[in-house]
């Protein structure tokens, strides 16, 4: 398995994990009947925010997935590739906590870094085409 599935496997995997704080939040802040409900749900600060993280996860998993698996069918996977699955990985973890804990600068220059290793990988895709 090349470093960049690897990478896209541990984004799938953040991605799946990233509810179950929140969810956690709203069953504790509600019963647990109100939770698997459809009504209004009172969440935290901090719950309301991880719900908004792992929506945008899921939203950017989609298009590195995408860059990723066609790099690896056509046979790219060079430095510049790898770092940017590392890259895109690592932004997306740091991502989550800046948002969950409301840091704002960090929050934005890291879904700025995983936007930019998904062009990256793009980048190596046309430029070999």
């Amino acid at each position: 398995m090349t470093t960049e599935l690897c990478y896209l496997t541990a984004a799938a995997v953040l991605t799946a994990l990233l509810w179950v704080p929140y969810i956690l939040d709203v069953i504790m802040r509600n019963s647990i009947s109100e939770a698997v409900g459809y009504g209004e749900l009172n969440r935290s600060p901090w719950g309301e925010r991880m719900r908004k993280a792992h929506y945008n996860a899921v939203e950017n998993l989609v298009p590195f997935a995408v860059v990723v698996l066609v790099a690896h069918a056509i046979g790219i996977s060079d430095p510049a590739t790898t770092m940017s699955a590392a890259v895109f990985f690592w932004a997306r973890v740091v991502h989550a906590i800046s948002y969950t804990f409301a840091i704002p600068w960090i929050r934005t220059l890291s879904f700025v870094a995983g936007w930019g290793a998904i062009l990256c990988i793009a980048w190596q895709i046309y430029a070999a085409s």
